[in-house]
């Protein structure tokens, strides 16, 4: 089979497209043939090597995390899923460090989806059935976006699905990133909680975020963010949800908050908690984390409109290692995408 591959630790230049033998499904493990597969930024850093004490890799080694695939086989103890069934969800690398003992919940550990066959542990929450009417170029596209809106909105106290009470009558939020890949996720999600959301976004993007709901757009590369926020609501904003300033900018960005507000971080790496030591805020940092049922939640997002498409280009498997590239060395607006196969 076709997989793009890595035989080393580095960048986009290390990858190329290789013929390999297809993976096969041991015990509680199924394999799956991928359709589509998303990208995203969490794929890169682990390639990079920073998180290499955490989540060690083998080489030569296959990317790729979100995907929206074909049941084509089932190991032993697999009564989950059948041949034929279409799912969607997130894999990650096989955790063999630190990472192993830090999970809050069974990983879908993957042999990777940038490829046209891929095997997945059946016993996690990180895969899920696709619905018929939901597309495997958008569902391949939820997962890790998804599940880190989520997990950001549970942080923040105002996910009614956990019965947390919106914030209503005045909650505003401002939004670093908003265009980006969690940006198309959470911001809608913010709107249909109740959220007056302020935006990020070159100029290009205005429309398109204004689209995902936010009431206002602020151009970072012409204004300083914080001062222009400051400028239009002087009393601050109840929630910085950051999805783009790297830590240290965040002690800075913090003043944007009013006394009582919430910082939530899904940047990496995320900000030193002491630095915020005396503030009246709350700091967390929520990364992707999926609970039983949080799939299918965002699959009911996307059926009935509250989540839209976010796919911005799409690419060929063979011109995966080019997404790659565009998607450290260009601008992105929402999702890239590679299509393995014929979408259903």
């Amino acid at each position: 089979m076709k997989a793009v591959v890595a035989r080393e630790y580095g960048g986009p230049e290390v990858l190329a497209v290789e013929e390999i033998p297809v993976p096969r499904p041991g015990p509680g493990q199924f394999q799956v043939r991928i359709r589509a597969a998303g990208l995203n930024p969490a794929d890169l850093r682990t390639l990079s090597g920073v998180l290499h004490r955490l989540t060690p890799l083998e080489f030569p080694y296959v990317l790729g995390s979100d995907f929206a695939g074909t049941v084509t086989e089932v190991g032993p103890d697999v009564a989950r899923f059948a041949v034929g069934e279409e799912v969607f969800g997130v894999g990650l690398p096989r955790a063999t460090g630190e990472m192993a003992t830090m999970l809050s919940t069974p990983p879908s550990l993957t042999t990777g989806t940038m490829a046209e066959y891929a095997v997945f542990a059946a016993d996690t929450p990180a895969i899920a059935r696709r619905p018929e009417k939901l597309d495997a170029e958008q569902a391949a596209t939820l997962p890790i976006a998804g599940l880190t809106a989520l997990s950001l909105l549970r942080a923040g106290g105002f996910d009614p699905a956990d019965g947390q009470t919106p914030l209503t009558g005045g909650g505003r939020a401002l939004v670093t990133g908003a265009a980006g890949g969690v940006g198309g996720v959470v911001v809608p999600l913010l709107v249909a909680a109740g959220l007056e959301v302020i935006a990020t976004a070159i100029p290009d993007d205005e429309q398109y975020v204004r689209d995902l709901g936010a009431a206002d757009v602020i151009d970072y590369r012409s204004v300083d963010t914080i001062t222009e926020t400051l400028r239009r609501h002087p009393r601050g904003v109840d929630t910085l949800i950051n999805l783009a300033l790297p830590g240290p900018a965040l002690i800075e960005a913090s003043r944007v908050l009013r006394p009582g507000g919430h910082l939530l971080n899904a940047a990496f790496p995320s900000p030193d908690p002491s630095a915020f030591d005396g503030a009246d805020l709350t700091v967390k940092t929520a990364y992707s984390t999926a609970r039983p049922g949080d799939l299918d939640r965002l699959a009911a997002y996307a059926l009935d409109g509250t989540l839209t498409s976010t796919i911005s280009r799409r690419y060929a498997l063979t011109q995966a290692p080019c997404a790659y590239a565009d998607l450290v060395h260009t601008h992105v607006r929402g999702k890239l995408l590679v299509t393995v196969a014929p979408t259903a």
